[in-house]
């Protein structure tokens, strides 16, 4: 009846609202109802659980946040809607949502019902992986939580110590660098705010280069670099010296390419490369008889880092002027010896039964101590922890390289025990990155430089008189 009377109202030559054939079977804004009535239907979902949301299922006219509640109800859970911030996990009672995030809580609708017994074992099951999860998560927040509080902690005591260096150690630097006070803070290392100026004050100036004397040198190496052909630095030429050759620009490329290349910051188009560059080529122009040698990019990268470009190639000079550091850059073969063997008598001293076992294996100490020393731990270690060595060598000078590397010993004793020649040379020559510095430093701490009352200097000295010693010749 309804269909007939809107078909004559279309049929209605007047078109009118107020014809009396259809006016009383089509109520005002009939269409409009239906569009709101269809505006306010329930979005018609799957009625199982998921995401931890309880949608209504198809057919139910109840509100979904009612069901929501009703659902946490029965399991047990608190009925307050999750707020934005809790969902950042800021606490740690949340459901793992490894294992909530994509289980059934039952069927849906359009299949049989589980037995008894099966939804029973399921429901087991879904608590202790639930438990599981809980307790596999608790721990690791746990540890972050750790992990955060120690950062804070480091934070907080870097920063007063970066004030007790800068206000009143540095201002007093010729009273108060050998007191037992400032001994111990710089055990505990530099703060990073003030360590190129305490490196700077600790290694000195003996050579007394300045900073006009740096530009004369960096002057003559661009000029001689425009001047030098491009070649292998492989390649043999009878018209080149051994430090000309050293000193080639494409060597110093090479090695600038492998210097800390996880931090992308030597390497061509990096912010530093030129300025490694420009030192590297001006130590060269400035010692010609040591020229450039492989593993000086590690250390003046270091400097970089903490100094300005002028005032670290004044510690990079000083640095490898040192004794120890000329020796191993200059390949003193019967100098270096002398340092292997003072370094066997304080591992002797400290590790008998490691010492021991590396003299069955026939692991001699320049399988490993060469290139700690040639980098100054700079490659071997975390740039962090090595950052922490070079804090305490600048004070103590080459008899720390030298403990430093009986405490990477000692850390590692119970491994290396167990390890063959081929294992240990493979291990000493890639540490692992995980060190701990305050397990480092505490084995270090540990090892006494002191045999028969004799200090590392009287020990060196005595070795190097002895001219010729057998100890590690082969």
């Amino acid at each position: 009846r309804q269909s007939f009377l809107i078909g004559a109202h279309q049929a209605c030559p007047h078109k009118c609202a107020n014809c009396p054939s259809t006016s009383p079977a089509l109520p005002r804004n009939l269409f409009a109802r239906k569009v709101k009535d269809a505006r306010q239907l329930p979005q018609r979902e799957p009625g199982w659980k998921l995401f931890g949301k309880v949608p209504p299922r198809e057919g139910s006219a109840k509100d979904p946040r009612w069901i929501q509640k009703e659902y946490e109800t029965r399991s047990g859970r608190p009925g307050n809607p999750p707020s934005p911030k809790q969902s950042v996990r800021k606490n740690l009672d949340f459901e793992p949502l490894s294992t909530t995030a994509l289980i059934l809580e039952d069927r849906p609708a359009n299949l049989p019902a589980k037995p008894a017994e099966e939804a029973q074992k399921h429901r087991q099951q879904y608590e202790e992986m639930v438990a599981q999860a809980k307790k596999r998560e608790l721990k690791e927040a746990q540890k972050r939580r750790k992990q955060l509080e120690d950062r804070c902690k480091l934070e907080d005591s870097i920063g007063n110590a970066a004030l007790v260096w800068s206000q009143e150690i540095l201002p007093n630097w010729e009273t108060m660098c050998t007191s037992r006070r400032v001994r111990e803070l710089w055990w505990q290392g530099v703060p990073p705010s003030v360590r190129g100026k305490v490196w700077s004050l600790a290694v000195g100036n003996e050579l007394n280069i300045t900073h006009e004397l740096f530009n004369i040198c960096l002057a003559r190496a661009k000029e001689k670099w425009k001047c030098m052909p491009i070649s292998d630095p492989e390649a043999d030429s009878d018209g080149l010296s051994l430090a000309d050759k050293e000193a080639s620009l494409e060597l110093i490329k090479l090695d600038i390419s492998r210097t800390f290349p996880n931090l992308c910051i030597f390497q061509q188009g990096g912010p530093y490369h030129d300025v490694l560059h420009s030192i590297l080529g001006a130590y060269t122009c400035y010692r010609p008889d040591v020229g450039y040698v492989q593993g000086m990019s590690f250390i003046a990268a270091v400097l970089i880092l903490n100094l300005d470009t002028a005032d670290a190639f004044i510690a990079f000079a000083n640095l490898l002027n040192k004794p120890c550091q000329m020796a191993f850059f200059r390949v003193d073969h019967s100098l270096m010896l002398t340092y292997f063997a003072a370094f066997e008598v304080f591992f002797e001293e400290n590790l008998p039964k490691l010492f021991a076992h590396f003299k069955k294996n026939n692991l001699t100490p320049d399988i490993y101590l060469i290139d700690w020393i040639f980098t100054l731990y700079s490659k071997s270690l975390p740039l962090d922890l090595a950052c922490r060595v070079w804090d305490v060598f600048c004070r103590d000078g080459e008899e720390f390289l030298f403990r430093t590397a009986l405490g990477v010993l000692k850390l590692y004793e119970d491994i290396l025990t167990k390890m063959d020649f081929i294992h240990n040379a493979q291990f000493l020559t890639r540490l692992p990155e995980d060190i701990s510095a305050d397990e480092l430093f505490s084995a270090i701490g540990s090892i006494q430089m002191h045999s028969k009352n004799r200090k590392w200097a009287q020990v060196r000295s005595e070795k190097e008189q002895e001219k010729g010693s057998p100890v590690l010749k082969r």
